[in-house]
């Protein structure tokens, strides 16, 4: 069992940076598959960004490549999404997942088996 807690997140001006914090629980983080989703009100959940249980593997969407990035550090079982020059569309409640079947980056939600409690993320023009 894979126990997932949120933190950072919040309002920021188009353009802004954000971190958003994902911890788990549990001694076998660092053989997890770790993700981001995000759901936008009206909209149907998506993949954002994904890294492999090492840390060598990452994959992202095509709408945050190049202003994203995602991390781990497995010794804090701790998994992190940096975003920078955020735009009005990233606008959404942000999801961790972790994924206990797999070790490199799932970009399916069904893939993943454990979720954090959601971050909103508000980004203003």
């Amino acid at each position: 069992q894979v126990h997932l807690v949120q933190s950072g997140g919040g309002l920021v001006q188009a353009g802004g940076s954000l971190r958003l914090a994902c911890a788990a629980s549990g001694r076998t983080f660092r053989r997890y598959a770790m993700g981001w989703f995000r759901q936008a009100p009206g909209k149907e959940r998506e993949f954002v960004a994904a890294i492999s249980w090492s840390g060598g593997s990452t994959y992202f969407a095509d709408s945050v490549k190049g202003r994203f990035t995602i991390s781990r550090d497995n010794a804090k079982n701790t998994v992190y999404l940096q975003m920078n020059s955020l735009k009005p569309e990233d606008t959404a409640v942000y999801y961790c997942a972790a994924a206990g079947h797999y070790s490199d980056p799932r970009v399916n939600g069904y893939e993943y088996d454990y979720w954090g409690q959601g971050t909103q993320v508000t980004v203003s023009s």
